[in-house]
């Protein structure tokens, strides 16, 4: 009897794995359920909430694997061991056609809900892009973000059977909470990024302004969520607000030189209590 060695597998198998760490599925899992949510809440339907779920997350996955394509270089410097395209796990071509393979994807999926809402999600998804390869190593870098964040509840409204602008209110809340979500990204990196070159906004201010800037912006935005709506103040909105105010301060409160990725996970939790207060408005967001 004969002994083979086992077939080795695909190299498209092999890089699934880092494919999905490389897409910065935190965030874009953090996006997609959010905005999914708000959608339900907003009455858009089961089969109407499915496209904004499936448009938005294509959005997310072509912006994550864009940043770790156009970055290659900058992460491998300084040695950036989460990023599976600095490691050499996975090759920045193959970053690049998921990028554009899921850029492609995203298009047909954002004008499922009507070229009105596709459009606005689309120029969101572009701000993604325009922030990767261009805005992001100028002061003007927390504009994609206010962008991006600020056109997501047009998203979600335009895409109802009576399509209508969002509430001044909700656009924004999602303006500040995506300065804030920037602002905190940036912490860990500051030091790294400053050694390769890039300058945004965040950079050009220092980690101690930012870590305690970055808090600021966001529990404005939860002011703005509070204040904003039509009705009386209810005592789960103020509970909502007080633990916003928590998650943001302790999630920021690293001691300074520290590298850690908690300071964006705080602003996803402060983020989705955002989308929380959102939510139990979701019918006056049109």
């Amino acid at each position: 009897m004969s002994l083979h060695a086992p077939r080795a597998l695909p190299s498209t198998t092999r890089r699934v794995p880092a494919l999905l760490r490389s897409c910065h599925p935190e965030p874009a899992v953090a996006v997609t359920v959010l905005i999914t949510a708000l959608a339900v809440a907003a009455g858009r339907g089961a089969a109407g909430s499915a496209a904004v779920a499936a448009a938005v997350l294509a959005g997310q996955l072509s912006v994550g694997w864009c940043n770790d394509a156009v970055d290659a270089r900058r992460d491998t410097i300084s040695g950036r061991c989460d990023k599976p395209v600095a490691t050499g796990e996975l090759p920045p071509r193959a970053a690049a056609t998921a990028a554009g393979t899921a850029l492609g994807l995203c298009v047909p999926l954002s004008l499922l809900s009507g070229v009105a809402a596709g459009v606005a999600h689309l120029g969101m998804v572009a701000m993604g892009w325009a922030y990767n390869l261009v805005l992001k190593h100028t002061v003007f870098s927390p504009l994609p973000y206010a962008v991006a964040f600020g056109s997501l509840p047009a998203f979600v409204t335009l895409g109802l059977p009576s399509p209508s602008w969002p509430a001044w209110w909700a656009v924004a809340a999602g303006a500040l909470l995506g300065v804030g979500a920037h602002l905190v990204n940036a912490l860990p990196d500051i030091e790294d990024d400053l050694g390769t070159g890039v300058r945004g906004l965040p950079q050009r201010l220092g980690r101690e302004t930012c870590r305690w800037l970055a808090p600021c912006v966001m529990l404005t935005a939860v002011g703005v969520l509070i204040a904003g709506p039509p009705g009386a103040v209810g005592g789960l909105s103020e509970a909502l607000a007080a633990l916003a105010g928590a998650v943001a301060i302790a999630g920021t409160a690293v001691p300074s030189g520290v590298r850690s990725r908690w300071p964006f996970r705080a602003a996803i939790v402060v983020a989705g209590i955002a989308v929380a207060q959102l939510v139990l408005r979701g019918s006056d967001i049109a």
